[in-house]
């Protein structure tokens, strides 16, 4: 299967909340997004591995994604490697995406940044045809995407560019919600996270419609870009 966007996360969870409304105005233009998760989040402080296997699903259907496939890498120790690069390569090629979308650059949680840089590398190691991978037993073609975007997490930062999500706010909140073990919910017996809190859902909420006050719109999520963008026209610009 060919997809238009493949969208990385170091856990699962990250995609929802990084950049969930993208991808569903996406998919409501009809483009085939798929979603790839590097670890199980088994490190995570609340719930478990297997709950966040059962939540992801979860959230995958609500957002209505093609693909949703983990590569189980180690949460907490995976590194950026040639053996963990060609994982993702054989994911990059299986899916063949123009765009990829992965993990802010820099933030709190060592995972995020390190998946930011692998992903970033295996893209364009994926394009190399000296590289052989194999799926299914058979050899796999050289693919790079055309570019690769990197959402924001848990640091405040600048974007290079946003997207409109207005209309699609509720939705990206369910996903987000499917996460029942991770985030807020008074009545949990379970330790407090950096996440569990009342404010950190608010946040989310508070973030979008700031970056949308700030372009003109009611909600939007920022991206960072590796190389320039380029327009047609002034016109294209809003």
């Amino acid at each position: 299967m060919k997809l238009d966007i493949l969208a990385f996360g170091a856990h699962p969870d990250d995609v929802e909340l990084g950049c969930s409304g993208t991808i569903l105005k996406e998919i409501s233009l009809g483009k085939k997004v798929g979603i790839v998760d590097l670890t199980r989040g088994e490190l995570g402080t609340r719930g478990s591995a297997e709950i966040r296997d059962q939540e992801a699903a979860a959230a995958a259907k609500i957002l209505g994604v093609s693909i949703r496939e983990n590569l189980k890498f180690r949460d907490g120790f995976f590194v950026n490697d040639e053996a963990h690069q060609l994982e993702v390569i054989k994911m990059i090629r299986k899916y063949q995406p123009d765009i990829v979308i992965c993990n802010a650059i820099d933030d709190r949680h060592i995972d995020h940044a390190k998946g930011s840089q692998l992903v970033s590398d295996a893209c364009f190691l994926s394009g190399l045809v000296r590289i052989e991978t194999t799926f299914e037993g058979a050899l796999q073609k050289a693919w790079r995407p055309k570019v690769v975007y990197h959402y924001i997490q848990w640091k405040n930062i600048v974007p290079d560019f946003v997207v409109d999500v207005s209309g699609f706010e509720a939705q990206k909140t369910a996903s987000i919600l499917a996460y029942g073990s991770q985030f807020y919910d008074p009545n949990s017996k379970e330790p407090e996270s950096p996440i569990s809190s009342k404010n950190f859902l608010e946040s989310l909420n508070y973030r979008s419609r700031d970056l949308g006050r700030l372009t003109g719109v009611e909600h939007a999520e920022g991206f960072t870009v590796e190389r320039y963008l380029a327009v047609n026209s002034l016109s294209d610009l809003k």
